[in-house]
């Protein structure tokens, strides 16, 4: 139980941040447009990448660098796509109907997509769950499957809040120009991040 609560705490430090992935499942959350689908996505690729971790991948992704440099490239192409996505929608405003339903829906196919290569391409991902749970969850010997349990628990608690809880928001959201400002800070942070990929390698 320990080890549960252990991997929970550790879990959530790494996942509550400002980043690609949560900003996207906050922006879905704020047009109240295929929740539960993002939020499933989210966590269920953090129960898939956690338990690798703790099985051992994370040792043997390190072995392997080319993998990591795949995966640094890609994910900065990814994010800074999406980064001048956001920017082109800062920039011309749009029109948003607070509700389930606003002016510019994106259909399943495209959240689904958009989910996918914001969690699957982007590198933090791998080294949060694979290298870094994945690594202290060993430190507990017997119990890592528990800390693991507990690091897939608080993923999973998070992205059904953040994504469910931003509809209390709505009221701060209700111009365009707020949702400029969103947009803004959405492209300025995709910038960012990719910015550490590139400079990283």
């Amino acid at each position: 139980m320990l080890s549960a609560l252990a991997g929970m705490a550790f879990g959530l430090s790494l996942i509550v941040a400002v980043g690609a992935q949560n900003i996207f499942v906050l922006r879905q959350g704020l047009r109240r447009e295929h929740v539960g689908l993002v939020a499933g996505i989210c966590a269920v690729s953090d129960l898939v990448l956690i338990s690798a971790g703790v099985g051992g991948l994370g040792t043997l992704v390190q072995r392997v660098p080319m993998v990591v440099e795949i995966a640094r490239w890609s994910g900065a192409v990814v994010v800074l796509t999406y980064g001048g996505m956001a920017a082109r929608r800062a920039w011309k405003g749009q029109q948003v109907v607070m509700g389930r339903h606003s002016m510019t829906s994106r259909t399943v196919g495209a959240a689904v997509a958009t989910t996918l290569a914001l969690t699957w391409l982007n590198p933090h991902v791998y080294l949060d769950t694979v290298v870094l749970v994945g690594g202290l969850a060993a430190t507990h010997g017997d119990d890592r499957w528990w800390f693991g349990l507990g690091a897939c628990v608080a993923s999973t608690a998070w992205f059904v809040a953040l994504g469910y809880g931003a509809r209390y928001l709505a009221p701060l959201l209700e111009k365009p120009g707020a949702w400029r400002v969103l947009d803004s800070v959405v492209a300025l942070t995709m910038v960012a991040v990719a910015a550490t990929l590139i400079l990283g390698a």
